[in-house]
């Protein structure tokens, strides 16, 4: 017979040219089963990477990088998997209605992009990673990594940056006490502790520096967001 895939004549059990097996096994409790091993070994591996990104980020995320890429989940992967937590309780018990709310700003294009960003900070944060690694390359140009590595790092370190929001949105939503008025310090202060310890673990002005990066990213984004809204204003009218 020939392989369903490529066509190539087979015999066994598996095509010895593509890897696919002969026969698709039928969906049923042993699939089940095996699709829900999975899911759990997945969730291992989110927890694995929570943890050893809580303990000793610089150096397993360099480890990442340079050396082993099996032992955390994959970087993209790891924040998108954490900005969708967040926004899941934030559609919720929308917390962050409660604290920033541009409504009011009409429905010009700038209203519009700051709305979005707003219900959907989950993902503008993906976003955000983009400039805050733009102000890293510049400020630790003494360090050899590409503007890329520095987008894993900042995977890692935003999307943890995004569980601790999600932690505190979670129990402010449950208590109704401001949380998350906390939140933001907690996170700002994990960055910069994070990405301190990547660059250089040992030196106090690292960690300044990773602070400047961060607020200077952010700044950028903001005016970047600003500037995308006014132009097109300008353009619609």
């Amino acid at each position: 017979m020939n392989c369903r895939n490529c066509n190539v004549s087979m015999t066994g059990d598996f095509c010895h040219h593509c890897g696919r097996p002969a026969q698709i096994a039928r969906v049923d409790w042993h699939y089940i089963v095996h699709e829900i091993q999975h899911v759990l070994h997945f969730e291992k591996g989110i927890l694995h990477t929570v943890r050893e990104l809580l303990h000793n980020p610089g150096p397993n995320i360099h480890t990442f990088i340079t050396v082993d890429r099996s032992r955390l989940v994959k970087p993209v992967l790891f924040i998108i998997v954490t900005s969708l937590i967040y926004s899941v309780i934030d559609h919720f018990f929308h917390i962050e209605q409660g604290y920033i709310d541009y409504h009011d700003a009409g429905d010009s294009a700038t209203g519009q992009i700051l709305n979005w960003v707003q219900n959907h900070y989950g993902y503008a944060n993906i976003v955000m990673c983009v400039f805050i690694a733009f102000w890293l390359k510049l400020i630790y140009r003494a360090h050899d990594y590409n503007f890329f590595e520095i987008l894993i790092l900042l995977c890692f370190v935003m999307g943890m940056g995004m569980l601790i929001f999600s932690v505190f949105a979670l129990f402010e939503g449950l208590t109704g006490l401001p949380a998350m008025k906390i939140s933001g310090v907690v996170g700002v202060a994990y960055c910069t502790w994070a990405i301190g310890h990547f660059y250089d673990s040992k030196r106090v002005a690292s960690y300044f520096k990773a602070l400047a990066s961060y607020l200077l990213g952010m700044v950028t984004f903001t005016f970047a967001v600003m500037l995308t809204g006014f132009l097109v204003d300008l353009i619609i009218r």
